[in-house]
């Protein structure tokens, strides 16, 4: 694998071109992926992304979110990845709107962990020529093979 962000990322987590109106929706499509690519309550997933966005946006400019929460549900960091059809309002630092958004979740005991896998996605969604492959990748497919690994992407 090229790209080692150390987290889990299930074919069925991946959403393309998804057309939603806001973080609400963006969460609670979140929320739903998760339930069917790992079994965690899509209640909870939802929820637990809504009360760290809470606490501050996930927004990191040029576009990209990387929404994050913990839960007690899982044992090991997982990945969800929606590319939106149009970008939505999402308070992000630079002001723009999101149209990428790799969500991650974690352990509630991740600590060092937690931190090291957001680090290893900022990087990789930090590069330009990432960001253009994930925004033109034609479907869904297209982009868990670029997230997994499968084609060369670079992690800067």
């Amino acid at each position: 694998m090229l790209i080692d962000y150390s987290c889990g990322l299930h074919e069925k987590a991946v959403v393309a071109d998804a057309a939603i109106s806001g973080k609400a929706a963006l969460f609670a499509l979140m929320g739903a992926r998760a339930e069917a690519s790992y079994g965690v309550d899509a209640d909870a997933v939802t929820a637990a992304l809504q009360q760290r966005e809470n606490l501050g946006s996930t927004g990191f400019g040029n576009g990209i979110a990387i929404p994050h929460a913990r839960l007690a549900q899982i044992t090991d960091p997982v990945g969800l990845f929606v590319r939106l059809e149009k970008p939505v309002e999402y308070a992000s630092i630079d002001e723009r709107p999101v149209d990428l958004v790799f969500g991650l979740l974690s352990p509630v005991a991740d600590g060092a962990r937690h931190l090291k896998v957001l680090a290893g996605i900022s990087r990789t969604l930090r590069d330009e020529g990432n960001l253009a492959r994930l925004r033109g990748a034609s479907n869904a497919d297209a982009i868990y093979a670029l997230l997994a690994g499968r084609y060369e992407f670079d992690a800067a």
